[in-house]
């Protein structure tokens, strides 16, 4: 009877040790996502790809002119404009594309506006950053997932904002 009641609860164990697990590895608390999901409102339109806005409670973000600069084997860059109308800094800590693709980060080399730090890229209060040229940039490397309409689906990781989904105009480089 004892094993058969141990058998029961390995499965709760092995779950609760993997929600641990999962919580610990983001570096953030369940109670920020939580508080984050709960006050911040997400719009984006179908009609305008490359824009989204997130607001809530100490944020406000507003990405526009997102386009992913791709040839044809899927590598290249995303640009695009964020601005953190807020009064606390924010950081761009990871861009998502679909089947597990990754952006990879760079700062700017001076400066508190677009510079990489231990959170990812800074986004001062107040501030516009423009990723691309001679700001921070995302290279993407063997992009898929684009769709039949030119976008590019992906996924935003903010400090505070949390998970930030929109569509990417694609263009070709």
């Amino acid at each position: 009877m004892n094993g058969l009641l141990a058998g029961r609860r390995a499965p709760y164990a092995v779950a609760g040790c993997a929600l641990l697990l999962g919580a610990a590895a983001c570096g953030h608390s369940s109670s920020q996502h939580a508080a984050t999901a709960a006050t911040a409102t997400t719009t984006a339109s179908a009609d305008t790809p490359g824009r989204v806005e997130v607001h809530g409670r100490d944020i406000e973000l507003d990405v526009t002119s997102a386009v992913a600069h791709l040839d044809a084997a899927g590598n290249g860059t995303l640009t695009m404009t964020v601005h953190n109308g807020e009064t606390t800094p924010e950081h761009l800590d990871f861009v998502a594309t679909p089947n597990a693709g990754r952006g990879v980060l760079t700062g700017v080399a001076s400066g508190d506006n677009g510079s990489m730090q231990d959170a990812g890229i800074l986004l001062p209060a107040g501030t516009t950053v423009a990723f691309g040229g001679s700001g921070p940039t995302v290279r993407l490397t063997g992009v898929q997932g684009v769709t039949a309409a030119h976008t590019l689906p992906v996924t935003l990781q903010f400090g505070v904002a949390g998970l930030v989904h929109l569509d990417a105009v694609v263009a070709g480089s």
